[in-house]
């Protein structure tokens, strides 16, 4: 520090101690660093002393000017009255002057009193600037801006605001200056706006925000008048500017103005005055809002942030953009809010009506950008997580942030789904090209269906849309028509990118993703509800609501098809990119990788899910109707790219468990053992996607390659249950005794799940004859055959009463079976464990199902079937049915009610469709609500318990997982087998001999001479007889276990063959000549004696 005591040199230190030779390097070097910084430390304290001194000086000096000011100003301010009047140059310099030194704590009675000089000499006090409007302008620019200042302080307080926004009424309208002499450069109208100007960019719509919040009352109800007197001054202030504007010539002046209205108050969380007053005052009020100005505005650009009010005297600087708003506000980010998209359908519900159809189209391209601020509902279907506990946990812990976020929800979705908004897209579909539209009103409906489950179901908008043939065609044309230009100069198609699993970037992604899940959900649900007529063409072109022909559907499945396992491939690639965490904290820093990666990854799997599940659910829809009546030609639903091993080693089988099941993003996992021991490897990629392809969309690999994966997955199965030595007689196993004669009654006994909870083990059964003895034989497996075989056959049997025939003499559950037998659903349970062991056995019995029943057993979750199903149960109903639909007349003329009749043993019994259905009639407006009921009732609530019943029975036994890899006539392959003829050429080729016989052998020669010779009918006989089933293997014969083998049994002629089923085994004499042999052969064969021919 600097010393005051005369001395003005620096002297030596003189080191009385001598020179120091023992110091040593590294110390000198700390101490000299140490004086170094020392020094350092001095010469800042220095600066900041004199920084701190000058601003003190400064302050000092401008509290004493301020203090001197507001002396004279006192001295020369007196206000009018009666016997004196303020001169104008002294009222101008008392304005100037209040500028200058104005603080809100002290200054509010000289501004107020100011302001009333002002408001009463107003005339004069603007005459006399003499015409120099720029001084006039700077003097007034200021003083308003004291005046919002002022406003914006108080605004919480009790004081009296009336002069203040009187002062604003009068000096913001153009009205005031008309008698102004205003000089040559400039009149009223731009002078005004460029006192709005400044005004608005300091804080003007902030300061009346601040005002309706504070000074109008709560609890109100909806109403566009003001409630109170202050309320339609805040409104006058608010609009006012916004209708000048309008008038204004300026447009960049008109957007600005426009855009802080935005933003402060249509897109920040609304507090009750601006949610019940000030919007409908708006939307409905005396001002006329600029809708049509409003929707150019935020179409051209995003709202900017006005400036902060405790900074309006500075000019604005970069820095103040970036934090503009008070920190006593809720502030929400620039750009697009949900609260902006509530405002626009509001304003927009009254407005719609009188636009023109291009602003209408420009308004569809606004609602697109804005719907992507929706808020997710609880109910979202981009929600990764459905656990319903976690929506309780929601419901029980939500803020009032998300209570207030789900209610923007609910109310956009009434506004979007209100009558105006249907008109305006009515009109915009029907008098302009699809290109300019399609996009946005896709995304629309894309955001709408992807924010909220069952949209389709509580949005009117996305049921016009789906049942518009017109729009339901551009959309699929521009679906197909997107595309990307190459290096070539050329155009690759966006769906052609997506089947061969080519990443895309997210501009391509934003472009295809909404066209494409907004048509495959559209389109599936018009198939729900279109018959068949429609659909395959078969009624009137003109009055149908197919969008498509036959062809077109055609190539549309190929499409939607090869999309699904391109998305697959893009999900699970055989290789994927790991970046570990400190490498991925490096890139972010660097700025290589974006922070928000992770959370627009999030994003984006959930729209791939999204879109995977609608397009795959479409294509299985179409399969549907493809495998019930066929329009597409053979082999066009397998994938040539899709190539399943089934003759090598797996993951897939590795699993003692494997359950196929649903996961996120439409993929499967394996829930094995495997899979959730930490110890054990992860399936591969190619292993994922085959399980996804198998659960989602099975038809695309051939029967006979699922039929292999069927069986590989039982194999394991087996084995888990029956042991390893089960082939050798060993192992657990089921021993039950059945009288032949009362093989249901016994069987429906011993192998209930209180006595057999497990029926996966190895069954063996003894079967009792007539006179209550043994059968002969041993039961190698073909005795439980013929027993399973005829305990199917018996239980099925319509004459039992738990099942009947449809008119084509297929079976279905009986629904008076529960007047038959009092617990008729453990009957239902019984059979369909019996059915299920018989596919566990991989045993062939002909019973023809209903497509409808087999159709349910595969549903996931027992879902209820459509009215296309009704056909193969009751076609009387379903024409009838048909016919309502297309009824010409008036359907009330034929009394029908929403009942339906039903005879149960000669007793008639009435049934309500739906509460009160006795007491609604039928008319035109509910017929197609009628028929649906009436199908679900025969189809599905009719016999829901029987069949709920019969799929437990058979999951116990087997996994409905796998058999849903089928469709129901596949299943009903599964169970009966193919009517195909006996292939002879592949049965001899697997035929083993034992004994004297072989393959050239003359008895074994004569034998395939005659056989060559039999019926078709015989030659199942034949087969029967030997294996107790008459069906060739599914596989072919090579899979038929034991072989079929054929027994010499000696050289006595007069012997009849005789078979041991058990081992698929021919006994043959030895058989000279041919007609002996056919003779024997047909005897016993036809004879249809049990085992003991044995």
């Amino acid at each position: 520090m600097y010393s005051f005591n005369g001395d003005f040199r620096q002297k030596p230190v003189q080191s009385l101690r001598g020179a120091s030779r023992n110091e040593k390097k590294d110390s000198l070097l700390q101490r000299t660093l140490d004086e170094r910084r020392k020094r350092e430390e001095i010469r800042t304290q220095i600066a900041s002393a004199t920084l701190i001194q000058s601003q003190y000086r400064g302050y000092l000096i401008r509290k004493n000017l301020w203090m001197q000011m507001r002396l004279e100003f006192d001295r020369k301010f007196q206000p009018s009255s009666n016997h004196s009047k303020l001169d104008m140059t002294t009222l101008q310099w008392c304005v100037s002057k209040l500028c200058f030194f104005f603080k809100e704590t002290l200054d509010g009675q000289r501004l107020i009193s100011l302001s009333q000089e002002l408001i009463k000499h107003k005339d004069e006090y603007l005459n006399s600037f003499n015409g120099v409007s720029s001084t006039l302008y700077r003097q007034l620019s200021s003083f308003l801006k004291l005046i919002v200042r002022y406003l914006f302080g108080i605004a919480e307080s009790n004081t009296q605001i009336a002069i203040p926004m009187r002062m604003l009424e009068i000096f913001l309208s153009p009205s005031t200056y008309n008698s102004v002499n205003l000089g040559p450069y400039t009149d009223s109208q731009k002078l005004v706006s460029n006192l709005l100007q400044c005004l608005v960019n300091g804080g003007y719509f902030s300061c009346l925000r601040k005002l309706l919040n504070s000074r109008v009352p709560t609890s109100l109800e909806k109403n566009s008048v003001p409630p109170t007197p202050i309320a339609a001054s805040i409104f006058d202030l608010i609009m006012s500017p916004v209708s000048f504007a309008i008038s204004a010539e300026n447009k960049t002046f008109k957007q600005d103005i426009l855009r802080k209205v935005t933003k402060t108050f249509l897109c920040e969380q609304y507090t009750e005055q601006i949610a019940l007053f000030l919007l409908p005052a708006m939307a409905y009020g005396k001002y006329p809002f600029p809708f049509v100005e409003l929707i150019q505005t935020l179409i051209e650009g995003l709202v900017v942030p006005s400036l902060p009010l405790k900074d309006i005297r500075e000019s604005p600087s970069p820095s103040s953009y970036a934090n503009s708003w008070d920190d006593e506000q809720d502030r929400t980010s620039e750009g697009d809010t949900p609260w902006l998209l509530v405002s626009v359908l509001m304003l927009a519900n009254k407005e719609l009506d009188n636009l023109d159809v291009q602003t209408c189209a420009s308004y569809l391209k606004l609602l697109h950008r804005l719907l992507k601020q929706l808020p997710q509902s609880r109910h979202s279907i981009l929600s990764l997580s459905d656990s319903s506990d976690s929506e309780e946990d929601m419901d029980d812990d939500m803020d009032e942030g998300l209570s207030t976020l789900f209610s923007l929800h609910a109310e956009s979705l009434r506004l979007i789904d209100s009558e105006a908004h249907l008109k305006c897209i009515f009109n915009v579909l029907v008098n302009l090209p699809a290109s300019e539209y399609i996009e946005s009103l896709a995304s629309i409906a894309y955001c709408l269906l992807a924010h909220q489950k069952l949209a389709m179901h509580k949005v009117r908008l996305l049921y016009i849309l789906a049942f518009n043939p017109q729009f339901m065609r551009n959309l699929w044309e521009a679906c197909y028509a997107a595309s990307v230009p190459t290096v070539t100069r050329s155009s690759t198609s966006l769906l052609n990118m997506l089947s061969k699993g080519v990443p895309m970037s997210r501009t391509n992604i934003a472009r295809i993703v909404p066209l494409l899940s907004t048509f495959c959900c559209l389109f599936n649900h018009s198939l729900l509800t279109l018959h068949d007529g429609d659909f395959y063409g078969d009624t009137d072109a003109s009055s149908s609501s197919m969008p498509f022909s036959l062809d077109e559907i055609v190539l549309m499945c190929r499409c939607l098809r090869d999309t699904c396992l391109g998305i697959i491939e893009l999900a699970h690639p055989d290789s994927r990119v790991t970046i570990s965490n400190d490498y991925k904290q490096a890139l972010q820093k660097t700025g290589a990788m974006d922070t928000n990666q992770e959370d627009d990854d999030r994003d984006g799997t959930q729209q791939w899910a999204y879109l995977f599940k609608v397009i795959s659910t479409l294509v299985r829809q179409l399969h549907s109707r493809d495998s019930r009546r066929s329009f597409c030609p053979s082999g066009h639903w397998l994938a040539p790219n899709v190539n399943i091993r089934t003759d090598r080693p797996s993951q897939i089988y590795s699993s003692q468990n494997a359950i196929f099941t649903r996961r996120d993003f439409g993929t499967l996992s394996s829930l094995t053992k495997a899979n959730t021991d930490t110890d054990a490897p992860p399936l591969a990629n190619r292993d994922v996607r085959n399980l996804v392809i198998l659960t989602e969309l099975p038809f695309v690999v051939s029967f006979l390659d699922r039929v292999k994966i069927l069986q590989n997955l039982i194999i394991v199965d087996k084995k888990e249950h029956q042991g390893e030595l089960i082939s050798f007689g060993m192992g657990p196993s089921i021993n039950i005794n059945i009288r032949r004669n009362f093989i249901y009654e016994d069987a429906y006994e011993k192998l209930s799940p209180e006595n057999e909870p497990n029926l996966k083990r190895k069954l063996r059964v003894s079967l009792l004859n007539v006179a209550g003895l043994d059968e002969a034989g041993i039961d190698g497996g073909g005795i439980f055959r013929e027993f399973l075989s005829e305990l199917l056959k018996t239980g099925f049997d319509p004459n039992r009463g738990f099942f009947k025939y449809t008119e084509d003499r297929a079976l279905y559950p009986n629904p008076e079976a529960g007047l038959l037998v009092e617990n008729f659903t453990a009957h239902y349970f019984f059979l369909g464990r019996m059915l299920g062991k018989a596919l566990l056995e991989n045993l062939l019995v002909e019973i023809p199902f209903a497509s409808f029943f087999l159709s349910k057993i595969l549903s996931p979750g027992n879902a209820s079937l459509d009215i296309h199903h009704l056909q193969s149960m009751d076609p009387v109903m379903y024409k009838n049915l048909l016919y309502l639909k297309h009824y010409d007349g008036d359907v009330s003329d034929l009394g029908l009610d929403f009942t339906v009749v039903n005879s149960e043993f000669g007793e008639t019994k009435v049934e309500e469709l739906k509460p009160g259905g006795r007491s609604i009639q039928v008319t035109d407006a509910n017929k197609i609500e009628y028929i649906h009921l009436m199908a679900d009732y025969r189809i599905n609530k009719q016999i829901r318990p029987h069949c709920n019943a019969f799929r437990r029975g058979m999951n116990d036994v087997i996994q409905l997982e796998w058999l849903q890899m089928f469709n129901s006539g596949e299943l009903q392959v599964l169970i009966s087998g193919a009517a195909v003829p006996i292939d002879l050429v592949d049965m001899r080729q697997h035929t083993k001999y034992s004994g004297e016989y072989t393959d050239d052998h003359p008895v074994i020669q004569t034998f395939w001479s005659v056989v060559n010779e039999f019926t078709d009918k015989q030659k199942r006989q034949l087969l029967k007889f030997v294996t107790s089933c008459s069906r060739p293997p599914l596989l072919g014969f090579r899979d038929l276990y034991p072989a079929f083998c054929i027994h010499s049994a000696g050289a006595e002629i007069d012997r009849l063959p005789t078979a041991s089923t058990c081992m698929n085994l021919l006994k043959l004499p030895a058989f000279q000549d041919s007609n002996t042999m056919k003779t024997k052969l047909l005897y016993a064969i036809e004879s249809g004696s049990g085992f003991e021919l044995s």
